[in-house]
């Protein structure tokens, strides 16, 4: 594997964290604007500590998620339409 290609996958993984890190947090946003304005229940993330350890999570996850699949990626040839 050329350094062209890896410095590529490496970007492309930076990237993908960066676009997972932000669907994380904006999944996590819309939960809790959901729950608020529509069901009208606020969250208590002070009173228990399972819900403050998902709206950490999710967002980490999801940029893990988002940085393997920019990696991935990155190493298939470029799609081209046969049509």
């Amino acid at each position: 594997m050329s350094t062209t290609s890896l410095r590529g996958k490496a970007a492309a993984a930076l990237l993908g964290f960066l676009v997972g890190g932000a669907t994380g947090f904006l999944l996590t946003e819309t939960v809790g604007a959901f729950l608020t304005f529509v069901l009208d229940r606020s969250l208590d993330v002070d009173g228990t500590g399972a819900l403050l350890a998902a709206f950490i999570a999710v967002p980490i996850l999801c940029a893990l998620v988002g940085a393997a699949i920019g990696a991935h990626l990155a190493g298939r040839p470029p799609f081209q339409n046969k049509g």
